[in-house]
Formats: C-alpha cells, sequence, structure tokens
C-alpha cells in the first residue's frame, strides 16, 4: 500500500481485502453513519473523518499523517494480511467458503475499550440502528465536541471519568432502557480500576471472560464482544441468535444446541482464527442466508 497526505486528506492506495461497508456495517462498531455507497462519516478516538472508498483506494477526510499511523491505521487493522486470514480460515474448514467469498472485504476493527464494553452492553435486544441512535445520543449528551472533516460538530464518546459523572436518569434519557443500571455498573467498574484493559490484557482469555462477566448485564456473548472487538482477542468467538442458527444449521443437523456447546466447538474447530470466523459467518448469516 501506498499512503500519501495532501493537506487534511490521507490516500491509501492500493488497499486489498477490504470493503469499508462490510467493516463499518458488520455489526462490530456503531459510531458511524453512512452518507453514500462506500462512503461513511466515523467517529473514534476522539476524532470525527470521513472515510471514502473507491477500488482499491481509501480516502481518509480530516485526517493528518500522524492521525493515519497512530489512529486509523490500526483502528482499520492495516498492518494484518487478511488473504492469508481468509485462506487459513477456509483451511480450518471449507465449508466456510462461501461466507468468506461473501464478506472477502471484512476486517476486525481495533476498537476503544470502555466505549466498546458500553456499546455491547446497550446492544442487547436491540437492532444495529437503535444501537447507534444509543451511542450517538450519550455522545451528544455527555461527549467532547470536536471539529470534523467539514468544519462541522461531532461529539466523541465520553471516557469513562465523564461517564462516570452521569445518573442513571440522565443515561434513561438516551433512550437505553434496562441498560441504564448495566452502564453505571460497567462505569463504576473501570472507574475504580477493578475491571480494566491493563488487567484484562494480563489475563488468559478464559480467565478475562470471567472478569468481564463480574459486571451486570454482561453475559457470554457481550463479554466475547468485548474481548473480541475492544481487546484484540481474536480466538473469541460470540454466539448470538444469528450465530446460533448458522452453526445449528452448519455444525449441528439443525438441532436447537446451547450457545456454551456451540462456542466450546468453534474454539476446538478454529483456535485463534475464532474471530475472523465467526466474523465471515455472522455477517453472511444476518445479510444472505437468514435474510
Amino acid at each position: 500500500m501506498n499512503v500519501s497526505c495532501d493537506g487534511n486528506i490521507v490516500t491509501v492506495d492500493g488497499v486489498k481485502d477490504f470493503r469499508l461497508s462490510q467493516i463499518l456495517e458488520c455489526g462490530q462498531c456503531f459510531h458511524f453513519d453512512k452518507l453514500d455507497d462506500e462512503v461513511y462519516e466515523v467517529i473514534a478516538f476522539g476524532r470525527a473523518v470521513k472515510m471514502e472508498q473507491s477500488g482499491g483506494v481509501l480516502r481518509i477526510y480530516g485526517s493528518s499523517m500522524e492521525d493515519y499511523e497512530g489512529i486509523w491505521r490500526p483502528y482499520l487493522d492495516m498492518d494484518n494480511d487478511y488473504g492469508l486470514i481468509k485462506e487459513s480460515v477456509i483451511k480450518a474448514d471449507s465449508a466456510l467458503q462461501t461466507a468468506v467469498n461473501e464478506k472477502d472485504g471484512i476486517r476486525i476493527l481495533n476498537q476503544d475499550f470502555f466505549e466498546t464494553l458500553i456499546s455491547f452492553i446497550i446492544s442487547q435486544n436491540k437492532n444495529i440502528p437503535q444501537i447507534k441512535q444509543c451511542v450517538k445520543n450519550i455522545s451528544h449528551r455527555f461527549g467532547d465536541e470536536v471539529i470534523g472533516y467539514n468544519g462541522e460538530a461531532f461529539y466523541v464518546f465520553p471516557d469513562v471519568d465523564r461517564l462516570h459523572e452521569v445518573t442513571e436518569d440522565e443515561l434513561r434519557e438516551c433512550k437505553v432502557g434496562f441498560r441504564a443500571p448495566y452502564i453505571m455498573n460497567a462505569t463504576e467498574a473501570v472507574y475504580s480500576g477493578n475491571v480494566t484493559k491493563e488487567k484484562l490484557d494480563a489475563l488468559d482469555i478464559e480467565q478475562a471472560r470471567e472478569l468481564l462477566m463480574t459486571i451486570k448485564g454482561v453475559g457470554e456473548k457481550v463479554a466475547n464482544c468485548v474481548l473480541l472487538f475492544g481487546l484484540g482477542r481474536r480466538e473469541a468467538f460470540p454466539v448470538d441468535v444469528w450465530m446460533k442458527r448458522i452453526m445449528e444449521s452448519m455444525y449441528f443437523d439443525g438441532k436447537d444446541t446451547k450457545k456454551l456447546e456451540i462456542e466450546a466447538f468453534a474454539v476446538k474447530k478454529f483456535g485463534n482464527l475464532g474471530g475472523y470466523a465467526q466474523q465471515y459467518l455472522f455477517d453472511y448469516a444476518r445479510t444472505t442466508l437468514f435474510k
């Protein structure tokens, strides 16, 4: 890839195994808006940019080269060879060939831990547009204002110190419903130092999952999403209703199977590729197979 910067536009020429719409809309992040085909506003790590893809060229408007190297390059997981990852997933099980081919531009983002934790607590029993709206509500009400790529004001997700000052009633006004006390508990756990990225990074995945699940409202699925998308644990394999359906269809003769059994099967079958396999299968099931 060739990367250049002209003013406040970073151009990445030669991107492969990369489709912006698949990356942003596959259910792993919620702080973005679609402007046009393969054109999105993205807010992450205190920045608001416009990303636009045309073939093998990605342009990031409102970014310096320093921000690209320090924020967007790692955020978009640019240094991983997804051609090799896809080959490895298919080698692990050729039955995933169709899902990988259909969703061949997916990458797993490296997101902020705290925002990811709160976002997936919100995600319970909500669809993606509803989750996005809640994240936007919280950001607009409690987050810092930043000037985006077009001179417009955007609002970033509040950090743990700011969200710790918020009351449960104020959270409910952001339309999070019954999840408000869970958000309060999660914020306190991170603020107090009981559950932090540093502690979680030092644990093996089973221990990290158990620690995350000490937070009220965080079960196996939410914990695995946080591990995968907010902590870089690519072996994590979240199982929700979509994954349950597709895994039962592919591996359990269509029989009703407990989520823990499905997860154990996936860990054994895919190992450190579990998160990648899950994401190809999840988006394929959600948008194509069970549409």
